[in-house]
């Protein structure tokens, strides 16, 4: 058996475009309905989504028949965490809050066997190697781990390049929510000072000749920032859409003033 190809990480080198969606339902029937809807890549959100390993395990296994990369969120760039997600299946991590390159570098070395990291090694007992069917597991991981650090703060923003500089750093994404707020504009992810931040921070990324990437919803911005040279966009949020749709099909019912129907005693 043959170790899964990182096709996203692939892409993201060679300055591919991938289009993605945030995934914090924490199911894993509805990952699997947004794994074929033609997305190149998922978020499974464990930091601000009621995901623990084994929710994250049924999506990556609900998701892995379709064309789609499940990209996995720890809550925090923990070591002992990071390890036990990679056994489970994940080879991308998008690892949030690092503000200097050396937490960058720690990320990068909790992602790999030794002796260039120090992964746990316990692969007989993971999914990851499929219980040693993957031929050659232990050398052939390192390869095709992909990682990608969120710059959420100020303090990330003036460290930036040498967090993209960090070996091992294959992007950074810029969480626009959690910037907003470290820029004093919280609650304003769309505030001009905010995206002259990002845009100049994606200029930095790629200068540093890694991928940036971003969530953004609105799909002006969504676009703005593809067109500066974000190369991994996520473009909406599965809870957002959830919500809005269903509030879309009651509205008409309401503004129609059709009035309940009051349900009829069962007869059986």
């Amino acid at each position: 058996m043959q170790i899964p190809v990182n096709h996203f990480r692939d892409a993201l080198r060679a300055g591919q475009p991938q289009i993605g969606l945030w995934v914090g339902l924490a199911d894993a029937n509805a990952a699997e309905a947004l794994a074929g809807c033609g997305y190149d890549w998922l978020l499974l959100d464990g930091e601000h989504a009621p995901n623990d390993l084994r929710t994250l395990l049924d999506q990556l296994r609900a998701v892995a028949p379709y064309p789609v990369h499940p990209v996995v969120r720890p809550v925090q760039g923990d070591t002992a965490l990071i390890k036990q997600v990679l056994d489970i299946g994940a080879q991308t991590l998008l690892v949030p809050m690092i503000d200097t390159p050396e937490q960058a570098a720690a990320m990068v070395r909790a992602m790999r066997y030794a002796p260039e990291g120090i992964r746990g090694m316990g692969a007989a007992l993971a999914r990851a190697s499929r219980w040693n069917q993957v031929d050659d597991y232990l050398n052939q991981a390192n390869s095709q781990m992909c990682l990608l650090v969120q710059a959420e703060t100020v303090r990330s923003l003036g460290n930036l390049r040498a967090i993209a500089e960090v070996d091992g750093v294959d992007g950074v994404f810029f969480g626009p929510a959690d910037l907003s707020a470290s820029m004093g504009h919280r609650g304003q992810p769309g505030h001009p000072e905010v995206q002259r931040a990002m845009l100049d921070g994606i200029a930095s990324v790629r200068a540093a000749g890694k991928a940036a990437g971003v969530l953004m919803a609105d799909r002006a911005l969504a676009q703005k920032y593809l067109d500066a040279g974000a190369t991994f966009v996520a473009v909406g949020v599965d809870t957002t859409l959830l919500v809005r749709a269903a509030t879309a099909q009651l509205a008409p019912f309401r503004q129609a003033g059709t009035a309940a129907v009051p349900l009829q005693p069962s007869v059986y």
